[in-house]
């Protein structure tokens, strides 16, 4: 509209002459509103909240570069997460998840739960989940709260969660109740050979980093952006 205005108001006789001047002048002022609205943006902020499996994930940093190019627009990834650490810790640390104001958290908190030596049994792990999604959901009403299944575990640590896959279903039927999200990320490593699933999970737990993205980021990308970010 501005660009006609102009147009207008231009004499007739010279209007050849300025034609390219002003055509040129508009495409710059288009160019420079969009450039303008795109950095203004604010940051998508997530919240990735869980065990080691979050705070040595090192997926983090890959999701949100390649977040932001398929979105077009910043994302900041922030960790709440300590190793070792059950769903009751996790209770007394949605202060610092809420005071994030992520429009998205994402939660990985069973696989400590199902160790044999942490004596978090089902019943309590799936009340302590069921806490959590409750009051983040209340607290955070905005926000999209996804649950996720992670990486298989083998010897040792494989060996002491013998009823890992209950913990992550009781996890999963918790947060299905509640309308709430859920991304499997066991699927992905399935389809290693067990040879490179070995080498990627070394400690038959903790994935390298490199793997780690390689599996996760391309699940999260299209989960949340919810269409094909061309991963």
């Amino acid at each position: 509209m501005i660009c006609l205005r102009l147009w207008r108001a231009v004499p007739t006789e010279r209007r050849l002459a300025w034609a390219r001047v002003l055509f040129l002048a508009c495409l710059f002022m288009v160019s420079s509103t969009g450039k303008s609205d795109a950095e203004n943006l604010p940051p998508m902020k997530i919240v990735a909240f869980g065990t080691s499996l979050t705070a040595r994930g090192g997926w983090q940093a890959g999701l949100e570069a390649k977040l932001a190019a398929c979105l077009q627009r910043p994302v900041r990834v922030e960790s709440v997460a300590k190793s070792g650490e059950t769903s009751a810790w996790a209770l007394t640390q949605l202060d610092r998840v809420v005071a994030e104001e992520p429009d998205i958290i994402l939660i990985e908190l069973y696989a400590n739960d199902a160790t044999l030596h942490r004596f978090v049994s089902l019943a309590q792990s799936r009340k302590n989940i069921g806490d959590i999604l409750d009051q983040l959901h209340r607290r955070l009403p905005r926000a999209r709260i996804i649950l996720m299944a992670m990486n298989p575990f083998s010897g040792l640590r494989g060996l002491i969660r013998p009823f890992v896959g209950s913990y992550i279903s009781a996890h999963q039927a918790e947060a299905q109740k509640r309308g709430l999200e859920f991304v499997d990320h066991r699927p992905g490593w399935e389809r290693l050979s067990p040879d490179d699933r070995a080498a990627a999970i070394p400690d038959g737990a903790h994935p390298r980093p490199e793997a780690a993205a390689r599996i996760i980021v391309p699940a999260l990308l299209g989960h949340i952006a919810g269409r094909d970010c061309g991963e």
